[in-house]
């Protein structure tokens, strides 16, 4: 079956729909209970992830690492360029303020885009002045509307997202071609559309505020980019929609297998995670958390099968013994 939208170009195909089934399907095995048992610990690490491989996209060359330590205020040594730790910083605080955010809210867009390009560009938090060859960062010879245009345009845009009875999944990857068409900022469009995207997406479920389908979008950027050229010529979403019901469908059966691996984990070494969580710790101050008393119980039942899984990490690993010896959550690379 094809459908053809009368609202903006794109044609709802077979694929389209398949895909949206098949992320409808996941996104009901993803319940409340399942999400809610999801950690603050792997929400955050989620959350650093779609950080990372959106401004990776961007060409920023910070790893998952560094930018851990950046929100974690440890100073980075070896990065270029200073900027690059800037934009982290603000991408944070952007992505903090999902759950305050209106998605329809031009006022809300602008704050965002404000808070996201804090110190690194001169136009923040207002649509851009010049010419359509100032916003073209992420597509070559891409040719934004007129300036004078933009506000009419993402106000029209945004007034169609949230009045129109299409599914939340097919709107949201609508918005996010329409606004890279517009190019409404002078830079950080890339970003604020990835970004906002998922900002809609998780009014629908709100797991996709951390969600990292943006390591989806890194892994296939060529493709991302080139998709994005096809449709500036063509003025047409519908082939870039099914690329990012891929990446989106991706990104949730990915979630979905590490959700089974944790769920597979004994209850002591998830007992054992949770009173480490941010914490670097010793054998005693764990064992305290644990309220144990018997070493060998602790380091046969918790500590041990915890190591050999590879979910907690030595501090000091060439000596295992050391009377220094801290133990942490081993982290994502």
């Amino acid at each position: 079956m094809i459908e053809k939208s009368n609202a903006l170009s794109y044609v709802v195909t077979d694929a389209i729909i398949g895909l949206a089934v098949e992320i409808g399907e996941l996104a009901g095995i993803v319940t409340l209970e399942r999400e809610t048992a999801a950690s603050s610990r792997s929400r955050r690490e989620y959350q650093l992830q779609s950080i990372r491989s959106s401004l990776a996209i961007d060409n920023n060359s910070l790893s998952l690492e560094q930018v851990r330590d950046v929100i974690d205020g440890k100073h980075v040594l070896g990065v270029p360029d200073p900027d690059e730790i800037r934009e982290v910083e603000n991408a944070w605080e952007a992505y903090n303020l999902m759950p305050t955010l209106n998605p329809f809210s031009i006022g809300d867009m602008l704050s965002t885009h404000g808070t996201l390009m804090a110190g690194l560009e001169k136009e923040t938090g207002c649509f851009r002045s010049g010419g359509a060859e100032s916003a073209a960062e992420e597509q070559a010879a891409h040719t934004a509307p007129p300036a004078i245009i933009v506000p009419k345009l993402m106000y029209d845009l945004l007034n169609w997202v949230e009045a129109s009875e299409a599914h939340p999944l097919i709107k949201s990857c609508v918005f996010h071609y329409e606004f890279e068409f517009i190019h409404p900022f002078e830079n950080g469009n890339g970003r604020m559309g990835r970004m906002w995207q998922a900002l809609l997406l998780s009014r629908w479920k709100p797991f996709f505020a951390w969600l990292p389908v943006e390591t989806l979008i890194l892994e296939r950027r060529k493709e991302y980019r080139d998709i994005l050229a096809v449709h500036d010529e063509a003025v047409d979403s519908t082939i870039f929609i099914e690329f990012m019901l891929r990446a989106i469908r991706d990104a949730l059966s990915e979630f979905m297998e590490n959700e089974q691996e944790r769920e597979q984990v004994p209850e002591q070494v998830k007992r054992l995670l949770t009173v480490l969580g941010e914490d670097t710790l010793s054998s005693k101050e764990m064992m305290a958390r644990l309220k144990l008393k018997h070493r060998p119980t602790f380091r046969d039942n918790y500590l041990l099968p915890a190591l050999s899984s590879g979910l907690v990490e030595m501090t000091v690993p060439d000596k295992p013994n050391s009377n220094r010896q801290r133990y942490r959550a081993m982290r994502t690379t």
